[in-house]
């Protein structure tokens, strides 16, 4: 494989599960009317990609290029946690006249600040996750092919261009969709990577011998789509799932507010 190639499916692979959730809900927010929610998502976004540089710079010099599973793990569960809040959130604004509602009795302040402050956080650690894996990947390509040639920066370059066509067809897309839908897809979906990402701390914990491993007979099918075949795993989340269903079932019981 071309070193071309090499670079772009790295950065198009990481970047994609990030840039997912970035889309999903920069197109809730919009179709929602709070565009000023846009601004603490991007703006966490972009402080990841600075910190994804940083955090590859700090390990390759103080880790040997070697990720720290004990931090990754930190920084899924964080990660998780702030997923599935968004995911109840925006299950229970489903409703096209509860949003409206919403908006209207938050129209001087647009959106919560504390909502605003968790979608910062889950872009940031969204990206951060993913982006500095990247780093360090491309910088150990770069280093067993002979440096940042132009091959190599050529990858980079078709990728990000390739992510921003998706990102532009995804939102083209979200924007015609019906706004019930839309959340309950973008729920689901965030629902679905908090899942996968407690999955993947507790596969870090089991890796550092902190967790035992207990492989579970699933299927093909639930391995590809990323999650932890182990008992540890899925017992974790089911236990959460059950909680967040009692949780949606109290919670929608109540009068939803901004």
């Amino acid at each position: 494989m071309s070193i071309s190639l090499q670079s772009g499916s790295i950065l198009l692979r990481e970047g994609l599960e990030a840039m997912l959730i970035i889309t999903a809900l920069a197109a809730a927010l919009r179709r929602g009317g709070v565009e000023t929610g846009l601004r603490p998502l991007y703006l966490g976004a972009g402080l990841a990609v600075l910190a994804s540089i940083a955090a590859g710079v700090v390990f390759q010099l103080y880790f040997d290029g070697n990720h720290n599973d004990l931090i990754e793990a930190g920084v899924m569960i964080v990660a998780a946690t702030l997923m599935l809040y968004m995911s109840g959130w925006l299950f229970l604004r489903q409703d096209p006249k509860a949003w409206k509602a919403g908006i209207e009795r938050s129209a001087r302040r647009a959106v919560s600040s504390g909502t605003a402050v968790s979608m910062g956080m889950v872009a940031f650690l969204a990206v951060f996750r993913e982006g500095a894996e990247t780093v360090l990947f491309l910088h150990a390509l770069a280093q067993t092919s002979g440096g940042w040639t132009l091959a190599l920066l050529t990858g980079l370059a078709g990728a990000a261009v390739l992510l921003a066509a998706l990102y532009a067809a995804m939102q083209w897309l979200a924007l015609r969709l019906p706004l019930r839908p839309l959340f309950l897809v973008t729920s689901a979906f965030l629902f679905l990577m908090g899942m996968r990402f407690i999955g993947g701390a507790v596969q870090e914990l089991q890796e550092q011998t902190i967790l035992p491993v207990d492989s579970a007979a699933v299927p093909d099918w639930f391995i590809a789509l990323g999650f932890n075949p182990t008992w540890e795993a899925i017992l974790a989340q089911a236990a959460i799932a059950l909680l967040a269903a009692v949780s949606m079932a109290w919670l929608s019981r109540r009068p939803v507010t901004a």
